[in-house]
């Protein structure tokens, strides 16, 4: 008996298996309720008595071996799942790729600035955290102009000539600075205002600004821009101009849109006018180019700027602002099929 239990033990240490089902028979084969091992006790009585320990040493260690052997064979099969894991089946059709999607703020800026470089005009940037000079006192907004308090400003505190800028004509005036008429720029990018937050409104936001200067510019030629602009990006020819009111233009100017009265939300949207504001323009002040180093006797020019969020929620029936910057996966994923 001692011979047959050794001979299982040499089979034992031999053992190897690919699948869980090979793991299993061995199994039941030694330990099950029906197996060897239990066999073997069950023959422990019929062993004489000096052969006993021996015999009872014997077994225990087939026992122990086997269940040794099983834990080793599974923990194999498992390290093996998890290598094959890492690339699956390589037969099988890959995972589709997602579609990422564009911002709704960067479609409608992408749009404008593709409106505006057909007819010559370049894309310019500047920092967002700007001085007094360039954000206010270059643009007719001296310290205590009663125009300031036009927009709310967020401040740097250690130093209060240094503030987050209120609108990018701070990026006009540094282009002027550094480059001579004619020119021909459009200024896309983020600016602040300490403002409440509602759907309507935000702390900051996002705006273009054009300019334009060289030799004989009238407000003919901002006229014509703009009626070629709101064709391109609304579809809509009928526009207006109403006096209005900026310390670095004169004349100024809003700009509405003939938008319709064809449904119920165009009544909304237009307070049942027709007619929706869009931007505001105007030729630029003479002190202003001064106050960049051009000369206003030989050159004149025109400045324009829009909010890029409003034109967003307008394009695309948005009715909360604050979605634009709240990052919601679900919101964002509606503008996959946009450009």
């Amino acid at each position: 008996m001692l011979d047959t239990i050794k001979e299982h033990i040499a089979e034992v240490e031999q053992f190897t298996a690919d699948t869980k089902e090979k793991v299993e028979e061995f199994r039941i084969k030694y330990l099950g309720r029906k197996g060897l091992i239990k066999d073997f006790f069950t023959e422990f009585k019929n062993v004489p008595a000096d052969q006993k320990k021996d015999f009872g040493q014997v077994v225990n260690t087939l026992q122990n071996l086997v269940k040794n052997k099983i834990e080793e064979a599974k923990s194999s099969l498992e390290t093996s799942t998890e290598q094959s894991g890492l690339y699956g089946d390589l037969t099988r059709p890959g995972n589709p790729i997602e579609i990422g999607a564009r911002h709704p703020i960067s479609i409608v800026k992408n749009q404008i600035i593709d409106i505006f470089s057909r007819i010559g005009f370049n894309v310019s940037e500047g920092p967002e955290i700007e001085d007094d000079w360039h954000n206010f006192t270059a643009l007719n907004l001296p310290e205590y102009h009663p125009a300031r308090d036009m927009q709310d400003t967020f401040f740097v505190q250690t130093n209060p000539d240094i503030l987050l800028r209120t609108h990018t004509s701070s990026v006009q005036v540094r282009y002027m600075e550094n480059n001579k008429p004619p020119i021909r720029t459009i200024s896309p990018g983020r600016v602040y205002r300490n403002e409440a937050i509602s759907a309507r409104s935000h702390c900051f936001f996002h705006q273009v600004e054009g300019l334009y200067i060289d030799k004989d510019v009238s407000f003919a030629d901002l006229k014509q821009t703009l009626q070629y602009f709101t064709t391109e990006m609304f579809g809509k020819s009928k526009i207006r101009l109403r006096p209005s009111y900026f310390p670095f233009t004169e004349p100024s100017a809003e700009v509405d849109v003939y938008w319709g009265l064809e449904t119920e939300t165009d009544y909304k949207m237009t307070k049942g006018t027709g007619w929706l504001e869009i931007m505001g323009c105007g030729m630029v002040d003479p002190q202003v180019l001064e106050n960049c180093g051009i000369d206003s006797k030989e050159y004149s020019g025109f400045a324009f700027g829009m909010g890029i969020d409003r034109i967003a929620l307008l394009l695309h029936q948005i009715p909360d602002i604050r979605l634009l910057s709240e990052n919601d996966i679900r919101f964002l994923e509606q503008f996959k099929s946009a450009l």
